[in-house]
């Protein structure tokens, strides 16, 4: 039977052809599902065509996104950047807000090829620790759900939570989604109306851990991320800030994603992210994670 998936590649191409959106991730254009995205409403072609899920192309191929010309060059382990940020409250994971409100990406240092891939979202009053990659496939292991990579929040509760509830949250609770739970819950303290937990979960849906809280009856006033993987918000990081990770750090989390250890390029902090900075920041966090 003839196979109806078009493979695009050329006579005379020395490169195995992949899907689409693996070599366009691969390239740092976006996440093989924002590609996926791009494919499905027509907007990619190869060598002349309008490109269907499921083609494959090699980097000999011209690719065209939106009448552009994709450069597709041989990829090289040490041009991946990849970051950790401090998302403060009130900033968004998008590109462009028509409201023209805050967005992530306006004090992250200019990549030195490709675009920042956001791994993950946090809403808008979520702080904490976002990472981001030049790296499509990358991003794309680093969530999906496949790889069960760790995440963990730091959550803020008004009022008490009885037992039973920290029960629920561990064994499952279905939401409108699917059945949600917690992987673990460690109480953390609190005196007052406040209390502080932090919650470890091995997926990334849509809001997922306000959802469980609520579901079960109590509320959210603070949540902070402060674990993705390996990698760790810790307390030098200041909101609005952002480093390279180290060579440790990068090692595993390149492993926990399945891939083969990059090598980590040299990335220069911009003056935002200097010493005198960070002090300057340091006023106005002093919000111990463990306390209210």
């Amino acid at each position: 039977m003839k196979n109806d998936r078009q493979s695009t590649r050329r006579p005379g191409s020395g490169d195995q052809p992949v899907r689409l959106q693996k070599l366009l991730a691969e390239a740092g254009l976006g996440s093989r599902r924002q590609i996926e995205g791009w494919i499905s409403a027509g907007r990619v072609r190869v060598n002349g065509r309008l490109a269907k899920l499921g083609d494959q192309a090699t980097r000999a191929d011209r690719i065209r996104v939106d009448g552009h010309e994709v450069k597709l060059k041989p990829k090289r382990d040490s041009e991946t950047q990849i970051i950790v940020y401090h998302k403060p409250e009130g900033e968004l994971v998008t590109r462009r807000d028509p409201e023209g409100r805050p967005t992530v990406f306006r004090r992250l240092p200019r990549p030195k090829q490709g675009r920042w891939i956001a791994v993950g979202r946090l809403d808008i009053n979520t702080s904490g620790l976002i990472l981001f990659t030049t790296d499509g496939e990358l991003a794309n292991r680093l969530m999906h759900p496949s790889h069960e990579i760790e995440r963990e929040y730091s959550v803020r509760i008004l009022g008490e939570v009885a037992p039973a509830t920290l029960e629920r949250l561990t064994s499952g609770i279905e939401l409108d989604d699917g059945l949600a739970r917690f992987e673990r819950i460690t109480d953390q303290g609190g005196t007052g109306a406040n209390h502080w937990y932090n919650v470890v979960l091995r997926e990334g849906r849509n809001r997922e851990v306000r959802r469980l809280w609520e579901a079960a009856g109590c509320t959210v006033s603070r949540l902070i991320r402060i674990r993705y993987g390996n990698i760790e918000l810790g307390r030098r990081l200041f909101p609005g800030n952002w480093r390279p990770l180290t060579d440790e750090e990068r090692t595993g989390l390149v492993t926990l994603a399945g891939l083969r250890v990059l090598e980590r390029p040299a990335l220069r902090r911009p003056a935002s992210s200097s010493h005198s900075s960070r002090m300057r920041e340091k006023r106005h966090f002093q919000v111990k994670l463990h306390k209210p």
